[in-house]
C-alpha cells in the first residue's frame, strides 16, 4: 500500500487507479521473531516441475504505465528519481541494505524476490493457480516482498534460502531474518528442516526483532 501511494504521488495518479488500493487491507499481524519463526509450517520442499515462467513478473498490474520493476525502483529512491516517458526510471539513489551499498544508476540494482520464485515454489507455490503466481511475483502490497539490491548480492543468493545464504552485511540479518519470515508467512509457505533449523538460530540472536505482515488476498 505504501509503495503504490509513493508510485501514483510520483506519477500524479489518484489512488483510486490501482483497484487493489480500493480494496481493504488484511488486518496487520505482528510478532516477536522467535514466535513468527514458530508460526511457519513445516514441509519437505520439491522442485519438481518449476519453470522460472510459471511466474509472471514484471507486469504493470495496476496499469499506470509502469511495471514491476520501475515501482520498485520510483518506491525505494532515496530522493526523487528522474523517470523518462514509458515510465523509464534513470536516475536515483539508492540504498542496497544487504550488502550497505549506495547506488545512483539503477542499472546497478535488481530487484529481488525476498523469497525467490524457486523457494516459493519448492515451499507451496506449485499448487496456485497462475494467477496466484502472478499476484506473488508483482506482490507490491508488501514493501519488503521486493527489495532494490545491488546486482551482485542479488545474483549471489540467487534461490537459496537462509540455511544457504545471508547479506554479507551482518548488521542486516535480522532485518533481513524478518522480512524473509514475513513474506512466508504472508504468503502461507512452509519451511523445511534445514531452513527452520536456521530461522531459529538466526532468530536467538535478533531477539528484540519483531515481524509485521499481512496475510495475502
Amino acid at each position: 500500500m505504501l509503495r503504490i501511494a509513493a508510485v501514483a504521488a510520483l506519477l500524479a495518479l489518484p489512488l483510486s487507479a490501482s483497484p487493489a488500493v480500493a480494496e481493504q487491507a488484511p488486518a496487520s499481524v505482528t510478532l516477536p521473531i522467535a514466535a513468527a519463526v514458530d508460526s511457519l509450517p513445516l514441509a519437505a520442499e520439491s522442485r519438481a516441475g518449476y519453470e522460472r515462467d510459471l511466474f509472471n513478473h514484471w507486469t504493470d498490474a495496476d496499469r499506470n504505465g509502469c511495471n514491476t520493476r520501475a515501482e520498485v525502483l520510483i518506491a525505494e529512491s532515496r530522493v526523487a528519481p528522474t523517470i523518462e516517458p514509458r515510465c523509464k526510471v534513470t536516475a536515483g539513489e539508492w540504498y542496497s541494505y544487504y550488502d550497505g551499498v549506495s547506488v545512483t544508476a539503477p542499472g546497478g540494482l535488481d530487484i529481488d524476490h525476498m523469497v525467490p520464485l524457486a523457494e516459493a515454489w519448492d515451499s507451496g507455490a506449485s499448487g496456485w493457480t497462475a494467477a496466484r503466481r502472478e499476484a506473488y511475483a508483482n506482490d507490491l502490497d508488501a514493501d519488503r516482498s521486493l527489495v532494490a539490491v545491488t546486482a551482485r548480492t542479488n545474483r549471489s543468493k540467487a534461490d537459496q534460502d537462509p540455511a544457504e545464504w545471508l547479506p554479507p552485511l551482518a548488521d542486516a540479518r535480522c532485518t533481513y531474518t524478518a522480512d524473509w519470515v514475513a513474506t512466508k508467512l504472508r504468503w502461507s509457505l512452509s519451511v523445511d528442516d534445514r531452513e527452520r533449523a536456521a530461522l531459529v538460530q538466526l532468530a536467538d540472536g535478533c531477539g528484540q526483532q519483531d515481524v509485521e505482515y499481512e496475510p495475502a488476498p
